[in-house]
């Protein structure tokens, strides 16, 4: 690695730091290597390289940062590259940073919205990291309230010694329909403003599930950009303040949702994590449980079983046991998922026996949280079909994903084509070839509507599992049936 000329004053920072984690200087330079290699870059310091940074020479480009976390995952404290004394760069940890404050929460994810509504296309390529998910999911579950979250309301007080809070000057009308944009970061926040933030995500929700994470993904960033984030910067009391970070947490996860869609994990990764922020800045436990929940199931996607078990924990106990039957039955499938991509049948059935009982519980009348409501039975056959499929139980898989099906509603495309993949999966396993032929026609000219690297990718998954029976006829037939698609 080229690195700049060495200043002439040593990093007094950096050294006292390295005294306090007890590294010595070839364990750090061990340490930067095997995270560098996480990222697929091979760096290959040794302790010469740390005793140049401790005379002051600074390390070339996302260096500085690997360098913090290693401290970070050390000390259990966040740590910069300038508290180092390291110059600041645009580093690979950019997002996944449990902010101390909301405030901070607000620069993080403000910084990763306009990088990503930019031309940075390699914000889009950054790897995911499961070493990234620990802190985060600690933070959260240890982290204590956030006391206060109103800004730019500063009560005067006084000679009496009573506070008076000023109210706001009138507004007219034709300013009141500016967008948050055009009135500034120095705006009051109303409940209109709020109230807009949800539409939104219910209409890009709607989009993400019927068309797919790339349809408008795009679109749904910018807006963040330029009318949520000058929200964030405004006026605004504590009610109102945890009513928008409760939105803006929503519009967060929901862009995260969409990046991991497109195959973005890096980029979705950062973005739960900093829903995750938000949402604790909201005072919403259960809204950040079911980002964890979130961020499980990405884990699963990724083949990271245990990781995905872990979260779906942490969410289970940040919850208790006071959460709604629904939200205990989500919290449990998603743990059931990770133990079947580990293969672990006994831990699997358990938690979908949870599931089922949770779900059980749940009455007609009950309150349930918006973003909970998807989870009813459909959702639950689904969550079991996808098990047994991964645990090779391919006749239980092929009831529960027939079942989903049959109670699936409209609103819900891509769901029933990973259904309907599961279930041609299935019928591959109980050999069943002319089915599951069928089936996975029928989704790959679906998937080939939708902009969805994730349906793509279902339905690829289903041809690898066809190969041994690449010459049968009806295998044939469904790869004349694709290629017509293209």
């Amino acid at each position: 690695m080229t690195e700049r000329p060495a200043q002439r004053t040593p990093n007094r920072q950096l050294a006292a730091l390295i005294a306090e984690a007890g590294f010595s200087n070839a364990g750090l330079a061990r340490r930067v290597d095997q995270l560098g290699l996480e990222h697929g870059l091979d760096l290959r310091y040794d302790k010469t390289s740390v005793t140049r940074w401790l005379r002051g020479q600074q390390p070339r480009g996302t260096t500085p940062a690997l360098i913090a976390e290693v401290f970070t995952r050390r000390l259990g404290r966040r740590l910069t590259a300038q508290d180092l004394g390291l110059d600041a760069c645009a580093p690979v940890y950019a997002g996944l940073e449990f902010a101390g404050s909301p405030e901070e929460a607000v620069d993080i994810v403000s910084g990763l919205w306009r990088k990503d509504s930019g031309s940075h296309a390699e914000l889009r390529k950054i790897a995911f990291t499961p070493a990234g998910l620990v802190v985060p999911s600690r933070d959260w579950l240890i982290g204590r309230p956030d006391e206060k979250v109103a800004r730019g309301e500063q009560p005067r007080v006084p000679a009496q010694g009573r506070p008076v809070v000023p109210r706001p000057a009138a507004v007219p009308a034709e300013t009141r329909r500016r967008t948050a944009a055009e009135r500034g970061p120095g705006h009051r926040v109303t409940g209109g403003d709020i109230a807009a933030l949800r539409s939104v995500a219910e209409l890009f929700r709607t989009l993400d599930n019927t068309y797919g994470g790339g349809h408008a993904r795009q679109a749904l960033v910018r807006y963040l950009e330029h009318e949520c984030e000058p929200m964030l910067r405004g006026v605004y009391g504590e009610q109102t303040g945890r009513r928008l970070f409760a939105a803006a947490a929503d519009l967060t996860r929901l862009a995260g949702w969409t990046s991991y869609d497109i195959a973005a994990h890096g980029l979705a990764q950062r973005y739960f994590v900093q829903a995750l922020r938000l949402a604790q800045a909201a005072g919403d436990r259960a809204y950040g449980a079911y980002v964890l929940v979130t961020m499980s199931r990405q884990a699963v996607y990724l083949g990271h079983g245990r990781e995905a078990v872990q979260l779906a924990r942490v969410a289970q106990q940040g919850v208790g046991s006071g959460a709604p039957p629904t939200v205990q039955a989500l919290l449990h499938a998603a743990e059931a998922r990770g133990h079947a991509v580990l293969g672990e049948v006994r831990a699997c059935t358990a938690s979908l026996v949870r599931a089922e009982r949770a779900l059980e519980a749940a009455r007609a009348g009950d309150e349930v949280p918006y973003w909970a409501r998807f989870f009813d039975e459909a959702q639950l056959a689904d969550e079991f079909g996808h098990c047994h499929r991964d645990l090779q139980q391919f006749r239980a898989a092929a009831q529960h994903a027939e079942r989903s099906l049959q109670l699936r509603g409209a609103g819900y495309a891509r769901s029933k084509l990973f259904c309907k993949v599961v279930l041609a999966t299935a019928r591959l396993g109980l050999g069943e070839l002319d089915q599951a032929c069928a089936l996975a026609a029928e989704a790959a000219g679906q998937a080939a509507e939708m902009r969805s690297v994730r349906a793509v990718e279902y339905v690829k998954d289903f041809e690898r599992r066809l190969e041994p029976y690449k010459d049968a006829a009806p295998v044939r037939g469904y790869r004349d049936r694709v290629a017509a698609l293209g």
